[in-house]
């Protein structure tokens, strides 16, 4: 059985060589992470050119994920590295501070702190563990005292309980990054702390101009994203359910109704969504997933998510690899349990203004009624694969395009599988024989099976996708 959900990967020390990236591409991770918070743009490229070097010796397809480190809002260095702070006890969050932290005060790299709180704020810091009430401002200090105690280390992060830090989305950092993220012909570009759809406008305006191409994902970890995620998910390619920060900023139980309103809001505007953030946390240092983390898994899957993501699990754990293979196990299993009927209600109700999206509408509604093996997508810029996996029909779909970037992008699409395929003919009806007995080589389709596929009659062009055929394999060599 084919997995539907795909697997997304953060890379670090512990996934840097290509012998290990090669092994977790193997156990089946779909698109990588780089995580621009760590490394220079020479470390990036270098990165990249290695996962493309491990994906090629696989023979397999991987996607990358260039994410943005957003606005730093963190407390700086300690003296001797960390403190303890206990309940009652009285501390400053000194903006203007440039030496090392004590126990009465630390500096922060986020210097508007002091005009973004008032009394009675409540500041949690990292993730959640501590939580400070803002008792008064003075100048560039923010006092406060601790209700929640705990150690306090070195660049731990701070939040504002609700929302409310004025950062922007895009820092001075990141805007250089983007030129990176095109320099390495990122597939996704991940940008953090979006509050508005205009942050994810600006950054799309930047990739552009920096020449590149890669689609953009609003990871939605503030509290202010959520009344306006219509209109985040509208300005974007993809979201990415980033349940940290947003836990700690809108609190815990909130979450998961959140997570599965996300996920149904771009699917039905269709869109990619990942879902992220401890999802295998035990498995830094265990062999197995706890039990919990085996149904967090299994329900993001059937929230319907395209992906779900691996962090410290792969960047700095000690089981890469077993992670990956368990996660896999867990999405095969769970998509077992699909309502595939849903895909069927969604088909009959679809408006759509396009004639691309029309076939890709009567694809799936054939693949629904048909016992059809598999659909092909003949796809240049992979659209019509993208429409056809926002409903889950439970049939593979094969985008089979000429166009390497197309290939890698569709990693990301829930249910959709890339196939390299190059064909010259001008005639779609040698094209599409070519590319039955292209899956027939594959060992995808066999003789006698039924297909659906799909192609434009301009063979080569973006966006004239116009033809539907349903073909029984192996009948155009009678």
């Amino acid at each position: 059985m084919l997995r539907r959900t795909k697997i997304v990967a953060t890379l670090g020390p512990a996934s840097s060589s290509q012998k290990v990236l090669e092994d977790m591409i193997r156990a089946g991770v779909d698109l990588v992470r780089m995580n621009f918070s760590h490394g220079s743009a020479q470390d990036h490229m270098k990165r990249a050119e290695t996962v493309r070097a491990a994906a090629r010796a696989v023979g397999r397809t991987v996607g990358i994920l260039a994410d943005l480190q957003g606005p730093k809002i963190r407390v700086r260095k300690f003296e001797n590295d960390k403190i303890i702070l206990n309940k009652g006890d009285a501390f400053i969050l000194d903006a203007s501070m440039d030496g090392l932290g004590n126990q009465e005060r630390v500096g922060l790299d986020y210097k508007e702190l002091p005009r973004d709180v008032d009394i009675g704020t409540v500041l949690l810091l990292n993730d959640g563990m501590l939580e400070f009430h803002v008792t008064g401002v003075k100048g560039n200090e923010v006092h406060c005292v601790v209700v929640r105690g705990g150690v306090l280390s070195n660049n731990k992060g701070i939040n504002r309980k609700g929302g409310g830090l004025t950062a922007p989305a895009l820092t001075e950092k990141d805007k250089e990054d983007i030129k990176t993220a095109a320099l390495i012909q990122a597939d996704y570009l991940a940008v953090s702390f979006p509050r508005t759809g205009d942050d994810m406008r600006l950054a799309r305006e930047l990739m552009v101009a920096a020449g590149g191409k890669s689609m953009l994902m609003a990871k939605i970890e503030r509290a202010e994203a959520i009344p306006v995620l219509g209109d985040i998910i509208d300005a974007s390619d993809a979201i990415m359910v980033a349940r940290g920060d947003l836990s700690v900023e809108v609190g815990d139980a909130a979450v998961p109704g959140l997570q599965k309103r996300m996920i149904k809001m771009a699917r039905a505007k269709n869109r990619l969504v990942i879902t992220a953030t401890q999802m295998m946390e035990s498995m830094i240092t265990a062999p197995i997933p706890t039990r919990a983390e085996v149904s967090d898994v299994a329900n993001a899957v059937l929230d319907g998510t395209d992906a779900v993501m691996l962090s410290a699990e792969t960047a700095v754990g000690d089981y890469p690899i077993e992670t990956i293979e368990a996660m896999a196990r867990i999405c095969l299993s769970a998509e077992k349990e699909f309502d595939v009927h849903a895909g069927e209600r969604r088909v009959q109700h679809e408006k759509f203004t396009r004639v691309d999206q029309a076939i890709a509408m009567s694809a799936l509604y054939a693949a629904t009624h048909l016992k059809v093996k598999a659909i092909i997508a003949l796809t240049q810029s992979g659209s019509t694969a993208l429409w056809m996996s926002r409903i889950n029909g439970g049939v593979p779909i094969y985008a089979m395009t000429p166009v390497a970037e197309t290939l890698s992008k569709v990693t990301l699409f829930g249910g959709v599988h890339p196939i390299a395929f190059t064909d010259t003919s001008t005639d779609h009806s040698q094209t599409l024989r070519a590319a039955e007995d292209e899956l027939v080589k594959l060992k995808l389709v066999r003789d006698g099976d039924l297909i659906v596929m799909t192609v434009g009659e301009a063979v080569g062009q973006t966006g004239h996708t116009n033809t539907m055929k349903i073909v029984k394999v192996g009948d155009h060599h009678k």
